[in-house]
């Protein structure tokens, strides 16, 4: 006779809805926890995401917002699939920590790269903690190759004022389809294929646009920083333009911190930052699947923030 075991596989993929949100917190959550306590960091609890945040990450995912459930039909894994143009990302994505060793990690992954790969992206990357060496490995053997760093860099404003930035939450009907259009050739030119559609601000001259959010990560904080997930600039004038310009919609905001993560491919740029005041907080390990590297514009700046 042979002891019976519980089942351990997971079935799915499903489109992840925002009735899942709970489900998926709790396995972010202890998921990354349960990472942490590996590496040694027995001290840190990962706190569940705003739902707010959550809710941004499962629209902008569409379809590629993947659930898979246990046998009692519970969130059991998850991978949020993102595309942007011919840009293609994916991430957060989490095993919950019992169904773990069984396959379902590289299911998980599997299924958004081949899903991805089907939307026709021609840059497929996603990014993990560069002292987790189990995960470069993990990722490693499934195709992906590390490359540089994500640096997340903060600043905290000064009582000093600010010019206005333009907006494009401001402008209505045409105005705004035209500033939309500007934003993406701006970044089309940097960047032939990409689209970060839902930023903007200016017309055909356009040189940099950033967007950016104010939710705050945690479920429960405080609003206390504007994050910036997206920058595009022509040159290094138009990069200190949109830093300023995301500067000033926080102090507008009565927010007195700008998170902004760098990527380090951009030297000049990093250091542009560092001159400017911004401090290093964190960073993350970019990695991009064999044949779907991530290109880098041969002038200007062009920040595509891999996280929500």
């Amino acid at each position: 006779m042979r002891a019976w075991l519980p089942e351990r596989e997971v079935h799915g993929p499903e489109r992840a809805t925002e009735r899942d949100i709970e489900g998926l917190n709790r396995v972010f959550a202890d998921a990354f926890t349960d990472r942490y306590r590996r590496d040694g960091l027995v001290g840190v609890r990962v706190p569940h995401l705003n739902p707010l945040v959550w809710r941004y990450a499962l629209l902008d995912a569409g379809d590629g917002a993947m659930v898979w459930r246990d046998e009692s039909g519970h969130v059991a894994a998850f991978n949020i699939a993102h595309r942007s143009g011919t840009e293609g990302w994916m991430g957060p994505l989490a095993v919950r920590p019992d169904r773990q060793g069984a396959g379902a990690g590289k299911t998980v992954v599997q299924t958004a790269l081949d899903w991805l790969i089907a939307q026709g992206v021609a840059t497929l990357g996603l990014e993990t903690m560069p002292r987790t060496v189990d995960n470069i490995g993990f990722y490693s053997r499934l195709g992906f190759a590390p490359g540089h760093l994500t640096v997340t860099m903060t600043h905290d404003l000064s009582g000093r004022g600010h010019t206005a930035p333009a907006l494009l939450s401001s402008q209505r009907g045409a105005a705004r389809d035209e500033r939309l259009a500007a934003a993406r050739r701006l970044v089309d030119a940097l960047a032939a294929g990409y689209d970060f559609g839902r930023g903007g601000g200016g017309g055909d001259g356009l040189d940099a646009l950033v967007l950016w959010h104010s939710a705050p990560l945690a479920e429960g904080r405080p609003r206390d920083e504007v994050r910036v997930l997206k920058l595009a600039a022509r040159d290094a004038r138009a990069f200190d333009a949109a830093l300023g310009a995301a500067e000033a919609a926080a102090a507008r905001a009565g927010i007195r911190r700008v998170s902004i993560r760098c990527q380090t491919a951009y030297d000049d740029a990093y250091r542009q930052l560092i001159a400017r005041g911004y401090r290093v907080r964190w960073t993350d390990l970019r990695m991009t699947a064999e044949g779907y590297p991530e290109r880098r514009p041969s002038e200007g700046v062009l920040f595509s923030n891999w996280e929500i």
